[in-house]
């Protein structure tokens, strides 16, 4: 027999503690929450930093830079950015949850739904826009609107919170019955904020459909209702119901609409610090729940933004074009699994690395 003097038992000791501390076996997260703001760069978070030199991202340990190109174009776009990262799957300029040769590839969403955890989309413009869109369908087109809407209802996610009311009048108007039926059967549809908090409370109201604006919501200057942090606040409490977890994408639209129309540094400023509370929101909610995965990022850059000092040394901030560019975009992660995000990914790199994170099945 073999016997083991202080120190062998020592090393031993420190063997199995390491074989099973948290960091080992509690790696997967049972909840994730990828914030996306559309058009973001550095440029647009130095901007908010000089603002708020409290930014919640500062809170996040994880930091790096993502590429943003698709299968065959170096200046992308929010679709096949958006599917990336949801599909671990590059693609072409339009393409919606489908690869470069047009067939749909599992999205993260999908993923969660098949795990059956709670699902969400929240976006600050129309709900079937490109980048929640990426997420929910799987079509060659983000012009395909009703049948990107279908899709989502369908599966269902659980939690749709955004803009695009006119759809629904659409809807109407083309009597399109399947539809509608998809929606009374499946949804309590709102678009009162008042209704929205009533309902996050609600523990009977498991899937919510809340469309707030005809189109794009108003811009964060103008007092956008809701925001984006009530909306979050809303799709957390209405998720968490779910007991194996769930899986919630965020995205702020203005950051990109707002460069593509060249507008000014406060405007642009107000948009990002509207999406810093969002994240504060959920950072919040993952300090007492850390077994949530927390991601920001964004799915392009747009204005090749510049940030030169005048003769005082203050910003002069300067657009360069009112289209994306190519620029790397800063991605922030915290939870478990945060560091497999850290340094240089491309965007399917990202979102092969949370597919394996949420995918228990692999294990």
């Amino acid at each position: 027999m073999m016997h083991f003097g202080p120190i062998h038992k020592l090393i031993v000791f420190s063997l199995l503690f390491l074989a099973c501390s948290p960091s080992q076996v509690d790696e997967k997260p049972s909840k994730v929450i990828v914030f996306i703001a559309d058009g973001a760069g550095v440029e647009q978070w130095t901007l908010a930093h000089f603002a708020n030199a409290n930014l919640a991202v500062g809170q996040m340990p994880v930091a790096g830079l993502m590429d943003t190109r698709g299968s065959n174009h170096e200046v992308s776009a929010s679709g096949p950015t958006a599917t990336a990262i949801a599909t671990g799957t590059r693609s072409f300029i339009g393409a919606i949850g489908v690869g470069p040769d047009s067939l749909p590839r599992e999205s993260l969403l999908e993923i969660a739904h098949r795990q059956d955890w709670g699902t969400g989309l929240i976006t600050t413009t129309s709900i079937t826009d490109a980048t929640p869109a990426s997420f929910a369908a799987h079509v060659p087109s983000r012009t395909q609107r009703i049948e990107i809407l279908k899709q989502m209802i369908d599966l269902p996610v659980n939690v749709l919170l955004g803009g695009g009311s006119r759809m629904m009048q659409v809807i109407e108007s083309q009597d399109l019955i399947e539809i509608q039926t998809l929606i009374e059967d499946r949804y309590t549809y709102t678009e009162d904020l008042l209704e929205l908090k009533m309902l996050s409370q609600d523990s009977t109201a498991n899937n919510i459909l809340g469309l707030f604006s005809p189109g794009e919501m108003a811009m964060a200057l103008q007092g956008r209702s809701p925001s984006l942090a009530e909306m979050t606040a809303a799709g957390i409490d209405i998720l968490e119901r779910h007991p194996n977890g769930f899986f919630l994408l965020i995205e702020n639209e203005g950051s990109d609409t707002y460069a593509h129309r060249n507008l000014g540094r406060d405007v642009l400023t107000a948009e990002m610090l509207h999406f810093d509370e969002a994240i504060r929101i959920a950072l919040s909610y993952q300090e007492k729940h850390p077994e949530t995965l927390v991601v920001v990022t964004s799915d392009h850059e747009t204005g090749g933004i510049s940030l030169r000092g005048d003769e005082d040394r203050n910003i002069v901030m300067e657009y360069a074009t009112t289209s994306h560019t190519a620029a790397l975009v800063p991605l922030f992660a915290k939870g478990p699994g945060a560091d497999r995000l850290g340094g240089l990914k491309r965007n399917d790199q990202v979102g092969k690395i949370l597919a394996s994170l949420m995918d228990f099945s692999s294990d």
